[in-house]
Parts: structure tokens; sequence; C-alpha cells
């Protein structure tokens, strides 16, 4: 085996459901849909190792180049386009018998030129939920999970509005488009969790949207939610991932989020980024941190701490999947 490290940088071309591709939008309250309707495959020709294989398309970064640029110059030698937009993303390592790859996947929204396969590779748009191509590269399989995940992660807030007012505003957030939200309640007893989590998750079902758990994969499982999301001592004390449709957790330093990465988890919230309003003079990794830790994640990575609707463009920039909100996703 090979164990020189190639690095390669990776596109993940997305359009939105009329087929334009354009910049996510910038109104806070579709920011929690699937903003993206698809995402672009192309499959490898004859003569190429893995001939017939759909893949995200990119290549190998060259001696000299960033990873940016290697990408430009591939998509534009593959499919003749030019990016205007692009955020780094998701980043991980695969074994191949010939070569170890470093994978550095960018989401890109918006490009110029009309897309077409330079090297005689077909191309194909195809939505998360319903993949009618294959086979995919079995290193880029992990990128269509991840694809599942909205930019926003809304953590709920019943404690500080009330059971009635926040399951109105819960109404209002899911006609508005909200896909993710985490049942999060500290204070309430676990009958009365159970009471509000059961009435979100049948409300949430109605919208197509997921509800996580937070620390409870009992009541997850026998409220029919659709994951859990564990802290970070919990995270600690975790052999294995749980068996849910979704998990996911808190983390608070690189350690933690490779832990998570690790077990097989689908996503994580990292914080705090920025100072929040409970704790404003406590300590906060701020943007560069954050983009630090979550290059390294193969997973996605939610900011959460200290932001609002606006903070989005800023998140993905520093190479967040979205961001996780308490107060502000009401």
């Amino acid at each position: 085996m090979n164990s020189c490290m190639i690095e390669v940088a990776v596109g993940v071309l997305l359009r939105e459901v009329n087929g334009e591709a354009d910049a996510p939008t910038v109104n806070c309250t579709l920011r929690g849909q699937c903003t993206y309707g698809s995402f672009l495959l192309a499959q490898r020709p004859e003569g190429k190792s893995y001939a017939g294989f759909w893949e995200f398309p990119g290549g190998k970064v060259e001696e000299g180049e960033t990873l940016l640029q290697a990408l430009e110059r591939e998509l534009h030698e593959e499919l003749g386009i030019k990016i205007a937009t692009a955020y780094p993303w998701l980043t991980r390592l695969h074994i191949y018998t010939h070569a170890t790859v470093r994978l550095n996947f960018f989401r890109i929204t918006v490009w110029q030129g009309e897309l077409h396969g330079k090297e005689n590779q077909q191309l194909s748009w195809q939505t998360p939920s319903n993949l009618t191509i294959s086979p995919v590269l079995p290193a880029n399989i992990f990128v269509l999970r991840a694809l599942q995940f909205p930019p926003l992660y809304a953590i709920s807030n019943a404690a500080e509005l009330g059971s009635e007012k926040f399951m109105e505003r819960l109404q209002v957030a899911l006609e508005n488009g909200l896909k993710l939200v985490q049942m999060r309640e500290p204070v309430l007893s676990r009958e009365a969790m159970r009471e509000l989590s059961l009435r979100v998750v049948q409300l949430a079902h109605i919208y197509g949207a997921q509800v996580l758990i937070n620390s409870d994969i009992e009541l997850a499982n026998e409220i029919g939610a659709d994951g859990v999301h564990l802290n970070s001592t919990q995270l600690a004390a975790c052999n294995s991932r749980p068996s849910l449709t979704w998990c996911a957790a808190s983390c608070h330093n690189a350690d933690e989020l490779q832990r998570a990465n690790n077990l097989g988890f689908d996503f994580v919230v990292l914080s705090p980024v920025l100072p929040t309003r409970s704790h404003p003079d406590a300590t906060h990794l701020g943007w560069q941190a954050f983009a630090t830790m979550a290059a390294n994640s193969a997973i996605p990575v939610f900011a959460l701490g200290g932001l609002c609707c606006d903070d989005m463009e800023k998140a993905w920039l520093h190479g967040a999947h979205g961001i996780a909100m308490l107060h502000q996703a009401w």
C-alpha cells in the first residue's frame, strides 16, 4: 500500500429546486429549510480507475496550489465552469489499495458557464432523499448523508416562552421551512418533557421536519423521535453510536469533535463561538478556532453560541454546515 497522502479538492455543486444556481437565501425564516433541491454527480469515464462509478467532481491538488485554486482548475477542466461562491465544508481521509487520500469538500452555490462533461463523463443532478444512480464512489458516500441536514438547527426554548407559546412559534417556524429541531428542556420533569416532546414530534412530522431529543435515548425511542443529541459528558462516556436514525453531540474542543467523528455520529454542535446572552463573560472559541477545528471534521459541524441569522454566511465561510440557535430561533 502507498502510504503517501494525496490531497484532493472536491466540489459539491448545489442548486435550488427550480434548477437555478444561486447563493443561499438571506431570509432568516427560510434558512431552516433544505435550501437546495439537488446536487451534481459525475460518472468516471472509461480508462480511469473506478470507471463507471459516480462521484463529486474534483481532483488532486498540485504543488503550489491552495485547495480552492485546485478546485477552480479541476472544475474548469472537467465541467467548463468558473466558481463564483464556494464554502469549505467536510474533510475525510480515505484509504484505497493504491493510496491514501484526504478529500477536502467544498459546497459550491454560484458558478459561471454552462456545465458540460469535458472529459466525456456523464453528469446527473440528484437529491439526497432519492438517489437514482449507482454505484457511488466509496469515498463519497458519507457526503450523501450529510447533505440531508438543513443549515439551521433550532433548539427548543419552552422554559422561557411557556409551552403553549413555544408550540405556536414552532408551528410558524415549521410553516416557514424549519426542518431540524432539538428538544432540550432541562428544567422540565421527565413526564412534562415527554408530553411536550411528543407534541413537538407529531407536529414536526406533519411538515417533514425531524426532532432530536437531548440526552435521553430512551425517551427518543419511546416517542418516535428521529434521533438523540448527547451532551459532551455523555459523548465522553459513549463507546458506540446509539442505534437511532440520527445521532448528534455537543462539542467544545477538538478532542470531543474527533471522538464524535470516530464513533460515527451524524453531526455535531461546536460551541460557544461567541459570547452568549446567558454567559457573556465565559471563554468562547472565536471564529478562527472554530474554523480550525471544523476543517478536520468529516461530519457536519453547526456553530452555536451568541449567533443570529445574520451570522449564517460567516459560519459557512468558516467551515460550518450551518448554525444552531436557542433564543434567536424563535
